[in-house]
């Protein structure tokens, strides 16, 4: 049966991703997903972390190289919310859930999530079903959009939203997503072994997300979105069985990601960490002792013991000079022991290599601003934040170098960049507008008029987005 199963899965898939241009053609999902990230801006703890958002951003981008229908460019982002959740919106737009890294035991149990959302994109599930509810009701398509981008913002309030605009019973609001689980669970574990994970990672995290159902008081968030009835565990086993199951050894940055996150952004306390990953290297029961002693490193710098952190640090940037996570750490080391020269030093020859790659350009552009070199760390800021224009960071950087230098047309431009990234499209109007009036060149003014226009576009995008 299983062997059976395996040929279905490899040869038999359906060809529906194109279905849904009716109701959304691909440039206006587009546009709502460019909406919907404004939204989320709004309203989750976005984080915005140089060596996370690479990690996160290099496995997506490792599936969709195995995935078919990829239309667009995805951007996957990581929220601050220990629930476990992961969920897909038009455009591409993936959020990630930091407690997904921490109840994850392997990449591939990560990745086997996240295929499952590219699927859900690439198959444009959600087009489809608005596709079914607008011949079947009178609901604008906006309307729709809405609210289900605020099931994927907030499941709970979101599929309210859809009871409430579609006049439907809690089951039905969901349906649009049972009816395509197991099409992503298909599809999806495909593109999964494809890109070289382990097929069993699926499986093996549908089995612990129905245990977590079984004992807690509570489902997991993730369930409201995704139902996980016995039927789709039983079939993505016997799937993964057919694909045959992979002996990988762990992943050093997956493990390096889930430390990161476990430090930087969970609840427990600097020193409560420290002796959390002191009992695990003596003990030997980490699954990689160098993840551990990153935490650990992580945990020092926390509480100012720089001295230490920097020789594990040192240590780990001995055995893998070449790891971003550990440069990252190194620069921060450095900045705190007032050594904005070495970390210069260090990451121009990262430059030289990787000239576009985030984590250096802003630890750079960030190390520059500590030295007081306005100058420098805006000539790799500006031109880095307006080719990557969503990134927040590297417009927060930037706007505090231009500050500094006492740039105040280019500071107000900048403010307005990061406004918009917030869906704030009147503030950040008005700051461009204050922009216009302090300056007399015509190419800054004609490149403000532009941007206006683009922004009072953008405006009424997310006006027709919340309804």
């Amino acid at each position: 049966m299983g062997a059976t199963f395996h040929v279905a899965a490899n040869n038999q898939l359906p060809d529906i991703g194109t279905a849904g241009v009716a109701a959304l053609p691909i440039e206006q999902e587009v546009r709502y997903g460019n909406a919907f990230m404004r939204f989320a801006r709004a309203g989750l703890p976005i984080i915005d972390d140089p060596v996370l958002n690479q990690y996160i951003d290099d496995l997506g981008q490792r599936l969709l190289s195995n995935a078919d229908g990829v239309r667009f460019p995805f951007t996957f982002f990581l929220v601050n919310d220990p629930t476990i959740n992961a969920a897909a919106f038009l455009g591409g737009r993936v959020k990630v859930h930091t407690g997904l890294f921490l109840y994850a035991d392997s990449e591939s149990e990560l990745a086997s999530v996240l295929a499952h959302e590219i699927t859900h994109v690439t198959q444009r599930h959600i087009a489809r079903y608005m596709e079914a509810q607008a011949s079947s009701s009178a609901v604008t398509l906006a309307g729709l959009v809405g609210s289900i981008a605020l099931a994927v913002i907030n499941p709970t309030a979101g599929i309210a939203a859809l009871q409430t605009t579609l006049g439907l019973s809690m089951q039905s609001a969901i349906n649009y997503t049972r009816d395509n689980e197991y099409e992503a669970d298909r599809i999806g574990m495909k593109a999964l072994y494809d890109a070289g994970f382990d097929p069993m990672g699926m499986a093996n995290f549908f089995q612990k997300l129905a245990a977590e159902y079984r004992y807690a008081s509570k489902p997991p968030e993730m369930l409201l979105t995704h139902p996980l009835p016995e039927t789709r565990i039983s079939e993505s086993r016997a799937r993964a069985s057919g694909f045959g199951q992979r002996e990988l050894s762990p992943s050093l940055d997956f493990w390096l990601a889930k430390v990161r996150i476990q430090v930087r952004y969970g609840t427990d306390t600097p020193q409560g960490l420290l002796s959390y990953f002191e009992s695990r290297i003596q003990k030997g029961d980490y699954p990689l002792k160098d993840a551990a002693l990153y935490g650990k490193a992580l945990a020092l710098l926390q509480l100012k013991r720089y001295d230490e952190a920097d020789r594990l640090m040192q240590q780990l940037a001995a055995r893998h000079p070449e790891d971003l996570f550990i440069v990252d750490a190194l620069t921060d080391i450095d900045l705190a022991k007032d050594r904005s020269a070495q970390a210069i030093a260090r990451l121009e020859k990262f430059r030289n290599r990787m000239p576009d790659n985030e984590v250096i350009i802003i630890n750079l552009g960030n190390a520059y601003l500590e030295s007081s070199n306005y100058k420098k760390s805006i000539a790799i800021l500006d031109p880095y934040a307006r080719a990557h224009e969503e990134n927040s960071l590297a417009w927060n950087l930037l706007a505090d170098a231009y500050r500094q230098a006492g740039k105040m047309t280019e500071l107000h431009m900048v403010r307005g960049e990061i406004l918009s990234l917030r869906g704030e499209y009147q503030a950040a109007i008005d700051e461009l507008i204050v922009a216009r009036g302090s300056t007399t060149d015509r190419m800054t003014l004609a490149r403000l008029e532009a941007r206006i226009t683009e922004l009072e576009r953008a405006k009424k995008d997310l006006d027709s987005l919340k309804g």
